[in-house]
């Protein structure tokens, strides 16, 4: 039994898929199993979340696998972003070890540190050291700006382009090495079927072929949907102040906040480039064959 939480994301939803189609048994935990769309009928389901520990155990009964995806950009009602990327991933690990897991996959962030400004990455980089020093076979994913067709990032942008201008979060400097949410599930697959120790800890980096700006991918996914714009670069020091009051205003139905903008200004790269993916079988395709720009 595979246990996979964050199955309604973007990489969840291309790697459950492609476990259904083997006929793996997959328990998915959710908070809302209408997300899953067809695949709930192909799945076992665990009512859960990551901000309740107890749902856990139930969750955990009889898997030999993790596969840990879910996470949160921003703060939900219940839960912050360091409770929900790094408390719970501790969690989560240490009632791996109690169930007798034998391989847990985690994903962190290319880049992330516990100094790191993004509070998400800080939240990562911790949780990635104690996967490091779990008493279990471990593998470690990280990726630079993972996307898809149609994702919220593309799809908040697309609706920003009925403006005149588009706003860049801060100067547009920060670079990406893009990966296609399918390659990515390409890659887990493949790091699944391979063989490992009881208490071997693999990482692997993973990145797309091209490196490019945050100007440079808002402007490529503009142009694959046919529209051009002027692009208006919004200083850190005037977005947060804006955003903050924003996310104030409206709560959690908040399009944007300033943890999420904040994201976009980061740097994520790696000189290994394709190498590490390259290395289970997975060529990554360039964001502008993938998106038609």
């Amino acid at each position: 039994m595979l246990l996979l939480t964050g199955a309604t994301g973007l990489i969840g939803s291309a790697l459950l898929r492609r476990l259904t189609a083997r006929e793996e048994p997959v328990r998915c935990l959710v908070r809302d199993p209408r997300r899953l769309r067809a695949e709930r009928v192909r799945v076992q389901i665990t009512i859960g979340d990551l901000a309740d520990p107890r749902s856990f155990r139930q969750a955990m009964r009889g898997a030999r696998v993790v596969v840990h995806l879910a996470a949160s950009h921003r703060d939900q009602p219940h839960a912050t972003i360091e409770e929900l990327a790094g408390m719970a991933t501790w969690r989560l690990l240490r009632a791996a070890e109690a169930a007798g897991v034998e391989h847990f996959v985690y994903f962190s962030a290319l880049g992330a540190t516990p100094y790191h400004p993004s509070r998400l990455h800080r939240a990562k980089a911790l949780a990635e050291r104690a996967v490091a020093e779990a008493a279990l076979r471990t593998t470690t994913f990280a990726p630079s700006l993972v996307y898809a067709p149609g994702d919220r990032r593309l799809a908040r942008l697309e609706r920003l382009a009925w403006l005149p201008a588009v706003p860049l979060a801060g100067r547009g400097r920060a670079r990406t090495q893009p990966i296609w949410a399918e390659d990515v599930a390409d890659c887990v697959l493949a790091a699944l079927g391979r063989p490992g120790d009881a208490r071997s800890h693999a990482r692997y980096e993973l990145a797309g072929p091209e490196l490019l700006t945050h100007r440079e991918v808002v402007e490529l996914a503009l142009r694959a949907a046919r529209r051009r714009r002027r692009l208006v670069p919004v200083p850190a020091p005037l977005l947060r102040p804006a955003l903050r009051a924003y996310e104030t205003l409206t709560g959690p139905a908040a399009l944007a906040t300033w943890d999420e903008a904040e994201l976009l200004a980061v740097t994520m790269r790696t000189p290994r480039g394709t190498a590490d993916a390259e290395s289970l079988g997975v060529r990554p395709r360039a964001l502008p064959a993938v998106l038609g720009a």
